[in-house]
């Protein structure tokens, strides 16, 4: 997920805690960024996996496929 406004960023804290209640949290990495967006942050509502642009996105998310396949 990405948020270019802090005002959209606990809306990162909700869709994880949806997945959660669904059953889904074990089955799906979450990657949070974008420009208000801290590894704090990220570290605070859950998420697997936090980048500080795109470009480093693209590499995690490919290490993260690399690891569950």
């Amino acid at each position: 997920m990405s948020a270019l406004l802090t005002t959209t960023m606990q809306n990162m804290k909700e869709v994880i805690d949806k997945l959660t209640e669904a059953g889904l949290r074990d089955k799906v990495s979450v990657m949070v960024g974008g420009a208000p967006v801290t590894k704090r942050f990220s570290e605070s509502i859950g998420a697997d996996c936090y980048t500080q642009d795109a470009a480093t996105a693209s590499d995690e998310a490919l290490k993260i496929c690399l690891n569950k396949y």
